[in-house]
């Protein structure tokens, strides 16, 4: 039996992929601790794992956090200014409370091996002060460095030719030493403050795990790179269960008619429902087919409609499990989960997402020719009623859509997750993939790399 001690900041997003793993580790016997949030505590402690609360670090679930002043400040930026202000006042200053957290949690409980989401700084702090082995668990696009790929958050499909190499190196040198050479600085401080040396490396690779690098997507929707680290592993994605007990809402049976169905979804953090539903709404009201739209949780009546169109259905929340069997084509902001759910179904997609990780999601959906990329936030109801329309025209992008499909229902995810995690508590070594390589070279072969 070994210990692992998982760490994720407490967003659904970066929480959910986890559990699977977690309550996994549990049922072969391991013992499990989780640090995060408090509004997760009764989703660990049911997975049979020991909940351990964020005390010195932000706690994003919690109210009274000087991280909801911050989260407005934030919020009132935009483009680079918000991208710096986030890496260094919500995961920088984050990670140097974490690591004081995790050093107390570690005298009661010795872990292994800690198992912490991509944007948890903390544990790779943590290990540098003598703490355990630490594995990633990446919950959102690849961001590494590489002379393959253009700066992540630009959102650019990669460009692997020789004058395309030039472009990324020139980028990349741009961004890591001009554009963002002080969020570099700013974090060296922070490591400074925690009697660690500076850190050449950029915050996007910092956070690889040189022991363990578990990828929660499949390799044909991640771009292609040569320099891939060899102990990254494409796990494929950790996709939401089926509830055991789900009850349809009155309208279920209108799935079952000849219209095409369409699903509109906003995911559960960018929910403002004028960026990307009501204007879906607006979009088709005219149109045959029919339109599922889900709020993220929130009451129905919050919405701020006039009417509903006649063939609309609008829910808080449903299951996409038991829903994108029956959708053709689904209008998204490109949440990592959600586009990963419509994947596993083959649903292809519209995407439209400009906040967090979103645009990179909508670049890689728009490569993969899973869909459309309408690279905007907030698109016209004009704007994506040609977008479905060319959906549900061009059966190519469904045909892509299930190719992916394939690929992940090939996947064993979970298990394969535990058995590298175990193996890494084993062993305390790095757990190799296949060669990068012949990854890149079996990624051109199939014709990916030159999208």
């Amino acid at each position: 039996m070994a210990r692992f001690l998982v760490g994720t900041i407490p967003v659904i997003g970066h929480v959910n992929p986890a559990l699977p793993i977690a309550r996994t580790l549990v049922e072969r016997g391991h013992d499990v601790w989780w640090y995060t949030g408090k509004a997760f505590q009764t989703k660990v402690e049911a997975i049979g794992a020991h909940f351990v609360p964020i005390k010195t670090g932000f706690d994003l679930t919690d109210p009274t956090s000087l991280l909801t002043e911050l989260l407005a400040k934030q919020n009132s930026l935009t483009g680079l200014a918000q991208f710096k202000f986030g890496f260094k006042y919500l995961f920088g200053d984050s990670a140097v409370a974490q690591v004081k957290d995790y050093l107390e949690i570690l005298k009661q409980f010795p872990a292994d091996v800690m198992l912490a989401d991509v944007c948890f700084l903390g544990a790779a702090w943590t290990h540098e002060q003598g703490g355990p082995a630490w594995a990633t668990l990446g919950v959102t696009p690849l961001a590494i460095t590489s002379n393959d790929t253009a700066p992540f958050g630009l959102a650019m499909p990669p460009a692997t030719s020789v004058l395309g190499r030039l472009r990324n190196n020139c980028l990349n040198w741009l961004f890591q030493q001009i554009l963002a050479k002080d969020l570099t600085v700013y974090l060296n401080t922070l490591r400074a403050s925690l009697g660690l040396p500076p850190d050449s490396q950029f915050f996007f690779d910092s956070v690889v795990s040189p022991y363990l690098y578990l990828q929660t997507t499949v390799s044909g929707f991640e771009y292609p790179r040569r320099n891939l680290p060899p102990q990254l592993h494409f796990i494929g994605p950790v996709l939401t269960e089926p509830p055991t007990e789900f009850v349809p809402p009155r309208w279920w049976n209108d799935l079952k008619s000849s219209k095409p169905v369409v699903h509109v979804t906003q995911g559960t953090v960018a929910t403002e429902a004028s960026d990307l539903l009501i204007p879906t709404l607006q979009a088709l009201a005219e149109e045959e087919v029919l339109v599922v739209a889900t709020t993220g949780g929130q009451p129905i009546d919050a919405i701020a409609l006039d009417s509903l169109p006649a063939n609309v259905r609008l829910e808080p929340f449903i299951p996409h499990s038991c829903l994108l069997p029956h959708v053709d084509v689904m209008v998204t902001n490109g949440g990592y989960n959600g586009t990963h759910m419509a994947l596993a179904f083959g649903v292809p997609m519209v995407a439209a997402g400009q906040t967090e990780e979103k645009p990179e999601v909508c670049a890689r959906i728009a490569w993969s020719q899973v869909g459309i990329d309408l690279r905007t936030k907030t698109p016209t109801p004009t704007q994506i009623r040609t977008a479905v329309k060319q959906m549900l025209s061009e059966p190519h992008y469904r045909e892509n859509a299930q190719g992916l499909q394939a690929e992940i229902a090939r996947c064993n995810t979970v298990s394969l997750a535990i058995d590298l995690l175990e193996q890494l508590a084993m062993t305390k070594e790095p757990v190799i993939a296949q060669q990068p390589d012949l990854l890149f070279i079996n990624s051109i072969g199939s014709g990916l790399a030159f999208k």
